[in-house]
Order: C-alpha cells, then structure tokens, then sequence
C-alpha cells in the first residue's frame, strides 16, 4: 500500500494530510498535529492512555490506522475547554482530586466524555464500565468514579 490523503476534522479544525500506510492514528495526532494530550502506554490497546473520540465513539488511537479515518471527525483532551474554560468533566476532575500523576487523565476524560455524550444520566455501574479499558496507576479509581458522578449530579 502506498501513501494516502486523507481529510478529517479534528477538535473542530479541517485537515488534508498525506499519511503512511504503518501511521496510526496516534502518531498523527501527536507527531502531525501536536496533539500531545493523546499518550502512548502500550500501543496494544490496553491501557487506554491514547483514547479519543472518533465519530462519537471512544477508540484507542494506537489501534486505527490514520488512512481509516479519511472523513472522519476526531475529538481529543485539547478541543474539551471551549473558549479559555475547561469541560465540566476537566473540573471534576480537579475538583476531586482525579488525578495525580495525569498519565491516564486524558483518556479517561475521553471515555467519560464519550459515555456522557452517549448516556447523560449513566448510574455508577455504567460509568465504571465506560473507563474499564483505561488504566490508572496512581489515583484509584474512586475519585475518578466520583468526579464523573458529579457531572452527571450537576446537569439538574
């Protein structure tokens, strides 16, 4: 397979980009755009550090090749604050102290975003379902748990 040029939209920005046939959707963002929200763990899909939303689903970027996605809309940790101001999941996640060493925080904004978009009012059992291929080191997951809680409290 040889070079191909894809267009896709990412955090609400156009893109025309020539990519490899071996690039993934990570180093596109990372390496191209300067994405750097999006982490490289495993690079096998387990760990969750590289998640992001694609066309409404939480994907691992490290999984999908970049020349996949031709039309394509991707949302990362960058384009969540809107206008200088964070997410609401971003303060959450401040808020309860969800996050110590942040090598897993963007993912798991990212899963959680992508549960919220899909189910605004999830209960504990889905929230925990949404983030379980997101591993995290440092924090636990209480806090994590809780923060997104608090978004789904805070929307009445």
């Amino acid at each position: 397979m040889k070079k191909a040029n894809i267009n896709l939209i990412v955090n609400g920005k156009e893109y025309k980009i020539t990519v490899e046939p071996d690039e993934r959707l990570l180093d596109t963002l990372r390496d191209r755009l300067h994405l750097t929200g999006v982490k490289e763990g495993c690079s096998i899909g387990e760990c969750g550090a590289c998640t992001v939303i694609l066309d409404g689903k939480a994907v691992n970027s490290c999984m999908v090749y970049s020349f996949q996605i031709d039309g394509s809309e991707v949302l990362t940790v960058e384009g969540l604050e809107t206008n200088g101001k964070l997410d609401p999941l971003q303060e959450a996640f401040i808020d309860h102290q969800a996050v110590q060493c942040g090598f897993c925080t963007p993912g798991m904004l990212m899963s959680a975003k992508a549960l919220l978009k899909e189910n605004p009012y999830p209960e504990r059992t889905e929230i925990k379902t949404a983030i379980e291929g997101n591993l995290c080191r440092c924090t636990g997951y209480q806090q994590i748990v809780e923060a997104i809680e608090s978004v789904v409290k805070n929307k009445d």
